[in-house]
């Protein structure tokens, strides 16, 4: 079989609400990921876009848009932090998503290793040393070597089809 690439025009705002809608069917887990910009100034945004990438070397991905606020911070400083947050931290996911706001003042946090912010509370949370950023579209995809990392546990905050949304348990 064979695979035929297209150089298709970039699609128009319909098919752009369409894709959007369509990727929103995957549930993805909603984390927080944190550094400190060149003057030691914490910034952190919301992000669901994080996935494993290996176990030997231990390695995460993550991927920020061209247009974040962040982008320079979190592309150019060597080191980050993904929290994975809990099914009662919405509140923490929505400061982080919005612009402007003093998110720090309004979460607890502590500086880790390397002078990263490391949110208090996550069902986890993984200190990277960024290894490669890799352009992919509108776009960079962010790889990380794990450092350290901590399991706190508890019930995930999950996002899909656009609303945050409640596991439910088969027992």
């Amino acid at each position: 079989m064979t695979t035929q690439h297209s150089t298709a025009p970039a699609p128009n705002a319909l098919q752009s609400r369409a894709l959007r809608d369509t990727l929103g069917q995957f549930a993805t887990g909603v984390t927080v990921v944190t550094t400190c910009d060149a003057s030691g100034t914490p910034l952190g945004m919301t992000v669901n876009s994080f996935n494993s990438v290996s176990l030997d070397p231990p390695m995460i991905l993550w991927s920020i848009d061209k247009q974040s606020l962040g982008y320079e911070a979190f592309t150019q400083q060597p080191f980050f932090a993904v929290h994975i947050l809990k099914a009662d931290q919405q509140h923490v996911s929505n400061l982080f998503a919005g612009r402007g706001a003093d998110k720090f003042g309004q979460v607890r946090w502590h500086q880790g290793a390397e002078q990263v912010p490391i949110l208090e509370d996550c069902a986890a949370y993984f200190h990277c040393r960024l290894s490669n950023c890799v352009e992919g579209g509108d776009h960079t995809i962010l790889l990380g070597e794990v450092l350290d990392f901590k399991a706190e546990g508890g019930e995930p905050l999950v996002f899909h089809r656009g609303c945050y949304r409640s596991l439910s348990a088969d027992d």
